[in-house]
């Protein structure tokens, strides 16, 4: 559980870009710092995974900007941020996180279905560009001190 918790706080550090020399702060801090992963910060603080984010990793994280997570039905992030949904949070979070670090050099030019931190497997497809199950990588290879993260325009979701 503290391997996801931690794979969580790191994808919800990746989503606001920092401005600062990269890979100088971990994956949480280098959220914050971005500005537009707001949502996803209080996401991984409901589910108490920032400490998991800002252990050693290495962990990849696709993060969902602010914007990604508006386009989800009206009342879904509210409802996930409620106690009661802690394990369903966890589980949304942890999918948008894979063990070790993954650049885009890594991936260029291939298909591939990976396993998530969740459990379930994220279908990843970088023959033109990046997509990531649903998402698009609107932004990549956003190094921090543990791990990397890759921006995705939509909030991916495991497989019910």
């Amino acid at each position: 559980m503290k391997l996801i918790q931690k794979l969580v706080f790191a994808l919800l550090l990746v989503l606001p870009l920092s401005a600062a020399k990269a890979g100088s702060k971990d994956i949480v801090d280098t959220a914050v710092g971005a500005g537009s992963f707001n949502t996803l910060v209080a996401a991984v603080q409901a589910a108490g995974l920032v400490d998991t984010l800002k252990g050693d990793g290495p962990f990849t994280v696709f993060a969902p900007t602010d914007e990604a997570f508006a386009k989800l039905p009206e009342g879904t992030v509210e409802n996930l941020l409620k106690p009661e949904n802690k394990d369903q949070l966890i589980a949304v979070l942890t999918y948008h996180v894979v063990p070790g670090k993954v650049m885009s050099s890594d991936i260029a030019g291939k298909k591939a279905e990976v396993a998530s931190v969740q459990g379930g497997e994220i279908s990843v497809d970088a023959t033109d560009g990046v997509k990531v199950d649903n998402a698009t990588v609107v932004a990549a290879d956003v190094e921090a001190s543990n791990g990397v993260i890759h921006v995705i325009d939509t909030v991916i979701l495991p497989q019910s």
